[in-house]
Order: C-alpha cells, then sequence, then structure tokens
C-alpha cells in the first residue's frame, strides 16, 4: 500500500540459493500475475455484477467451503481434482486481498510479503545459521522462532491452549489443541502410551453404555474420539484425512453390496449383508493400491 516500505525481495533470495528452480519460479509468477489481473478485471466498475457484489466477510465463508473441497480432494487423491480445489482456494484469497485493497486496508502484496517474511523467519535453519538434521528438527527451530515472536503478545493469551479456531472441525480442533499441549511437554513419549488411553476410554465408554445413560455415553464417547485424535497425531497422522478415507472405503464398499443385491437389499438378512461385506472387504485388500 502507499507509504508502505518496499517488502524484500525474497524471491531473489530463494533463486539465488536454487538456480535451477528459476525457470520454473518465472513459470509460476507468469501464471500467477495472470490470476491476479484476471480477478482485478472482475472487480473493475465494469466487472462481473457477482465478484462486485462481495465483500470480505462474505468471501471468508466462501474461503472456508473451498478449503474444505480441497480437503476433501486430497482425501481422493485425485491429483486433478486437488489443482482445481486449490485453484479456486487460491482464487478466493486473491478476491479477498482485492476487495480489502479497494477498501484501503490491505492489499495482496502486504499479504505475500508478510507471509514470505514470516517464512523466512521461522526458517532460520534454511535461510540462516541454524541447522536442522530432520524434520523433528525443523519444527523445533520454527517453534522457538515462533515463540520469540510472540514473546511480548502472550498477555493476551493466558492460556497456551488460545488461539484454537472455534470455527474449526471438532477433529482439526482436537488435534490442534493436542499439538498445543504436547508443546509444553502435556503428552504421551510414544504412540503406545496414546494407544493405552484410547484402550481406557474404551472401557469406560462400554460401561457407560451399559449403564443406558446417554449423558455419560455421550462424554465417554467424546473423550473416545479425543484419544483417538491423539493416536494420529502421534503417528504424524491427519485424522479427518484418516476419516473422511474411512468412510471413502465405507462407500465403495456398501455400493458393491447394492449393485449385488439389487432390489433385495432392503430384505437381505443382515447376515447375508455381513457375507457380501466381508466377500468385497477381503477381495479389496487382496488387490493392490491404485496408484495415481
Amino acid at each position: 500500500m502507499p507509504g508502505e516500505p518496499a517488502a524484500p525481495d525474497f524471491g531473489a533470495l530463494s533463486r539465488r540459493l536454487g538456480a535451477e528452480r528459476a525457470q520454473a519460479e518465472r513459470e509460476a509468477l507468469a501464471r500467477l500475475a495472470e490470476l491476479v489481473g484476471i480477478v482485478y478485471r472482475l472487480r473493475d466498475r465494469d466487472g462481473c455484477p457477482w465478484d462486485l457484489s462481495q465483500s470480505v466477510d462474505s468471501m471468508a465463508l466462501n474461503l472456508v467451503k473451498e478449503a474444505a473441497e480441497t480437503h476433501e480432494a486430497v482425501a481422493n487423491g485425485d491429483d486433478a481434482h486437488i489443482a482445481e480445489e486449490l485453484g479456486d482456494t487460491l482464487m478466493n484469497i486473491v478476491l479477498i486481498a482485492r476487495i480489502a485493497e479497494q477498501e484501503g486496508r490491505f492489499d495482496l502484496g502486504r499479504v505475500a510479503a508478510g507471509i514470505a517474511e514470516k517464512l523466512v523467519r521461522r526458517h532460520p535453519h534454511v535461510f540462516g545459521d541454524a541447522k536442522a538434521a530432520d524434520a523433528r528438527a525443523a519444527l523445533a527451530s520454527w517453534d522457538e522462532a515462533k515463540s520469540q515472536e510472540q514473546a511480548g503478545t502472550r498477555a493476551g493469551r493466558p492460556s497456551v491452549l488460545d488461539g484454537v479456531p472455534e470455527s474449526l472441525p471438532a477433529l482439526a480442533a482436537a488435534l490442534r489443541t493436542g499439538e498445543k499441549a504436547a508443546k509444553v511437554g502435556f503428552d504421551w513419549p510414544d504412540a503406545q502410551g496414546a494407544l493405552l488411553k484410547l484402550d481406557e476410554e474404551l472401557a469406560e465408554l462400554r460401561a457407560a453404555v451399559a449403564s443406558g445413560e446417554k449423558a455419560s455415553v455421550e462424554d465417554e464417547l467424546g473423550d473416545v474420539l479425543f484419544s483417538a485424535v491423539n493416536v494420529a497425531r502421534k503417528q504424524g497422522l491427519d485424522p479427518e484425512l484418516a476419516l473422511r478415507r474411512a468412510i471413502g472405503k465405507f462407500r465403495r464398499r456398501f455400493a458393491v453390496i447394492e449393485r449385488a443385491l439389487g432390489d433385495r437389499l432392503g430384505t437381505a438378512t443382515l447376515e447375508e449383508l455381513e457375507r457380501h461385506w466381508l466377500t468385497t472387504a477381503r477381495r479389496e485388500d487382496r488387490e493392490p493400491p491404485i496408484l495415481p
């Protein structure tokens, strides 16, 4: 924006550190410039009425939807669909920044400069003298840099668990909450501890179900789900993706049962349904995975 200092040329820094990427970077920048130009044209006075009717607030809601669709595409493993949904998400970001620029709030340059500066600050093991031998060390380096940056703002956030958006899906919120607690040492040393906790919570859920007290069942079920998320976290997995893939697997197998039974689907016995399910599962387990 006018009056703001020019951002450091991190693109030049990146190219200097990896000259072999220069051509790919130029092509990416050209495509990004094309996208920015298209979005800006849509917001011209004689542009698209729909785009002109949008606000930062309305596009923020749309951004959440597009991000969710991107996540679903990743879960399905369809690269063409992933690229398409990432494009939709990127378009939303550019449009939000353009709307804000026209309102005199901030612009895309400020957005890009801010994240570029942050990435360099939080990667001293890449852009500075620090060393990181593996992903865990790299994450520790990031966390240390982030901790130093936020040292002056912690008074406004008295709990280490603050900062998890309420709008996050429950699985993502559980994962982020567990990550925050782990950063101050409240965690199991390995996945085995998380598995033992899951076993403990499952036993309590069984007891609650046996009691017939719905409130107790709900409480214990929540503990089981949270414990399952912690198992995923200790294994470095995204529980949302794991659940979406499990849902996809269920749908695939159920579709086979539907085709096999046809009009008899609603009248088949549970034993027959189970037999078809097991046959489908065994067949799927024997088949090699479909690679993109």
